[in-house]
């Protein structure tokens, strides 16, 4: 009987190692597709992604147009693939930007401690009491409509975040017996914090970060849902969800098909953000 149960569980546990595979290679392939529209989307899409043509609107998906077409007879294929760029530049410039700082702030602040510590993380819990989308909201109202607002408005939402997890990191890290072993031989601060304390806190920094890549794609695309995006001559992901909204009881592919991008950018984030956590860090495996 012990030996079937054994054998029942390490088959379970090879399925389920086999899926997780699975789920990590369609992840990175979805992924390095965007990133291939991105670079060149000419490649991906032929034609021209702003041409109107008024005999071709609001067909459906066919063989000759994969995702069909808008209300101004534009391939939403095309507009999906030369929307990528933008959309990966603010997901990853975004979250690259405010991860830096949030980390930072958080990392110092656990390992100093005391007052600095106490100051920091009453201000970042007072921003945690905005929800990211709201913080974003902010700032990108006060500033013209560009891609450099837009990151630079993502990324203050996303300095919370990162400060709050990297300083519980920090915290850790800082209590255990090495670093009071380091601090004894006379090290300065800084260097403590970058030879010691940075290394064990770049597993948290590295899977928060790739989720959050999808999280600033979708903040984006929600601010330019609202009309608070850039002006651009290609729309992104979000404004096609909003020019659908009005068509979405009969010709929904006009909004359907961005939405399955931004959703499915977010879930391969997330799966590679887990294993990037099980690698790093074997034990919560």
């Amino acid at each position: 009987m012990d030996i079937g149960a054994t054998s029942a569980e390490l088959t379970a546990g090879r399925l389920r190692l086999s899926r997780s595979q699975i789920g990590l290679a369609v992840a990175i392939f979805y992924l390095l597709l965007l990133a291939g529209w991105a670079v060149a989307p000419s490649v991906f899409a032929g034609g021209d992604p702003t041409g109107v043509n008024p005999l071709a609107a609001l067909t459906g998906p066919s063989a000759g147009n994969l995702f069909g077409t808008d209300q101004y007879g534009r391939s939403i294929y095309a507009e999906l693939v030369y929307g990528a760029r933008p959309a990966l530049e603010v997901g990853v410039f975004s979250t690259l930007l405010g991860g830096l700082a949030g980390s930072l702030i958080g990392i110092v602040g656990g390992y100093v401690g005391g007052w600095l510590d106490l100051l920091v993380m009453r201000l970042i819990d007072m921003l945690l009491a905005l929800p990211g989308l709201l913080l974003a909201l902010i700032f990108i109202a006060a500033l013209p409509r560009t891609l450099s607002n837009e990151i630079f408005a993502i990324a203050i939402s996303s300095v919370p975040a990162f400060a709050r997890v990297l300083r519980g990191q920090a915290v850790q890290v800082r209590s255990r017996l090495f670093i009071d072993a380091v601090t004894v031989t006379g090290l300065r601060r800084r260097t403590i914090i970058a030879r010691h304390v940075l290394p064990n806190c770049l597993a948290p920094a590295m899977e928060l970060t790739s989720v959050y890549v999808g999280v600033a794609i979708v903040i984006a695309a929600s601010l330019s849902f609202l009309g608070l995006g850039p002006s651009e001559v290609v729309p992104d992901w979000g404004t096609l969800i909003q020019s659908g909204q009005g068509y979405i009881d009969k010709d929904w592919w006009i909004s359907v098909f961005p939405g399955i991008a931004v959703t499915l950018t977010v879930i391969a984030g997330s799966i590679i953000g887990d294993r990037i956590r099980d690698a790093m860090e074997p034990a919560r495996g």
